[in-house]
C-alpha cells in the first residue's frame, strides 16, 4: 500500500468542484433501461452507449472519475482504443465496481447482503493492472417496518470494511457505499436516525479493519423523506438533516463524500446537493460531491435511442447534467441553469 498515492487519488476524486459519473450498471440493469426505450439489448449497443459517454467532449472539466463495470473496463472504441486509455486521456480517473450484487440475507426476511468478497484480492489486482485507480462496493439496506435489523447493518458494514481494506492493500481507493433505500413511507426524522446508525457502524468496522480514512471516499444516501411519505422535506430541510447527520457520524479524516442519487431526478439531486453546499460548504471538514448514475445519464440515454445520428445531442445533454452538478458543488446550481438555458 502506497499511502501517499492513495491519499492523492482520493483527493483528486473530489477536487476542483468535480464529481464522479457512475456508469457501472450491470448488464441486466443496462438492458432493462434499453428495453424501455426500444434499444436492442446487445453487447454492441452497450459498448456504443458507453463509448458515447466517455468520448463526450470536455467531460473531464466537470467529472473527476468514472465508475466502470467488468464488461466496460475491457471494452474498446470502434477504432480499437481501450476505454481505459480514452478515460485517462480525458483527464478522468478510471474506477471499477467490484461487488457482485445484493442477495436475500439468510434469517432476515426482507433484508439484503452484498456478496463478492471471495476472490476479491485477485480481482482487485487485475483491475489495478488494467488501469483502475479506485473501486466501489454498494451495500443495499432496506428501510421498513422493524428493519433494518442490527444483524443486517453489522453484516453489510463488515463486508464494506473488508472490501475497503483489500482495496487499500493493492493500491486502490475504496468508495464505501452504504445505501439506505428511500422507497417507503419513512419520515425525514426516521431516515436521520437510521442513516446515522448505519454510518456509525460502518466507521466502527472501518477502524476495526484498519482502513486508512484519508484514502477512501464515502458514498452515502442523502437524508430524505420516503418516496411515499405524505410529508416531503424541503430543500433546506434535506440539507440541514443530511449535513448534521454526517457531522455526527463521519470522521473529519475522510477525504470526501460523494452522494448517490438513489433514484432522484437529475434536477432534484442537483438542487439538494446545491442547498448543502450553499448553506454549509465553508464549515465542513470534507468536500460534498456527487457520484450520480441515472441522474446524469438519463437525458442522454433518452435522446440517443441507440441511433448514431443522435450521439452529439446525447453528449450535449450528458455534459449539461455534469456541469449542473459541478455548479451545485459550488452552491451555484440555479444561476448556472439560467445561464446555460438562456
Amino acid at each position: 500500500m502506497n499511502v501517499d498515492e492513495l491519499i492523492d487519488t482520493a483527493r483528486k476524486m473530489v477536487a476542483d468542484s468535480k464529481g464522479l459519473l457512475a456508469m457501472d450498471e450491470s448488464n441486466p440493469t443496462c438492458n432493462k433501461r434499453f428495453a424501455k426505450l426500444d434499444i436492442p439489448q446487445t453487447i454492441d449497443f452497450r459498448r456504443a452507449y458507453r463509448e458515447l459517454i466517455i468520448t463526450t467532449p470536455s467531460l473531464g472539466e466537470y467529472i473527476s472519475g468514472v465508475i466502470l463495470y467488468d464488461e466496460t473496463i475491457r471494452q474498446q472504441k470502434q477504432d480499437g482504443t481501450s476505454f481505459i486509455q480514452v478515460i485517462i486521456d480525458a483527464g478522468i480517473i478510471p474506477g471499477i465496481k467490484v461487488d457482485i450484487g445484493a442477495t436475500d440475507m439468510a434469517g432476515h426476511s426482507g433484508e439484503k447482503i452484498t456478496e463478492g468478497l471471495d476472490g476479491l484480492r485477485d480481482r482487485l489486482k487485475e483491475y489495478l493492472q488494467m488501469g483502475a485507480r479506485f473501486a466501489k462496493w454498494r451495500a443495499v439496506i432496506v428501510l421498513g417496518d422493524r428493519i433494518p435489523s442490527r444483524g443486517c447493518i453489522e453484516a453489510n458494514a463488515h463486508s464494506l470494511a473488508r472490501y475497503a481494506a483489500l482495496c487499500q492493500e493493492v493500491g486502490l481507493v475504496p468508495i464505501v457505499e452504504p445505501e439506505l433505500l428511500m422507497d417507503g413511507e419513512n419520515t425525514l426524522e426516521r431516515c436521520v436516525e437510521v442513516t446515522e446508525e448505519i454510518l456509525r457502524t460502518v466507521f466502527n468496522q472501518l477502524y476495526t479493519q484498519r482502513v486508512m480514512l484519508e484514502g477512501m471516499i464515502l458514498k452515502p444516501n442523502m437524508v430524505l423523506s420516503g418516496l411515499t411519505c405524505s410529508k416531503q422535506a424541503s430543500l433546506d430541510e434535506v440539507a440541514d438533516a443530511t449535513v448534521n447527520c454526517l457531522l455526527r457520524s463521519v470522521p473529519a479524516a475522510v477525504s470526501g463524500i460523494a452522494f448517490l442519487s438513489g433514484g432522484q431526478s437529475g434536477e432534484l439531486a442537483s438542487a439538494r446537493l446545491n442547498a448543502m453546499n450553499l448553506r454549509f460548504k465553508s464549515r465542513l471538514p470534507w468536500a460534498l460531491s456527487f457520484s450520480f448514475g441515472r441522474a446524469i445519464q438519463q437525458p442522454a440515454l433518452e435522446l440517443w435511442q441507440g441511433k448514431e445520428a443522435n450521439v452529439l445531442a446525447a453528449q450535449q445533454a450528458l455534459l449539461h447534467q455534469a456541469k449542473c452538478n459541478w455548479a451545485a458543488r459550488q452552491g451555484e446550481y440555479k444561476s448556472a441553469i439560467e445561464r446555460i438555458e438562456a
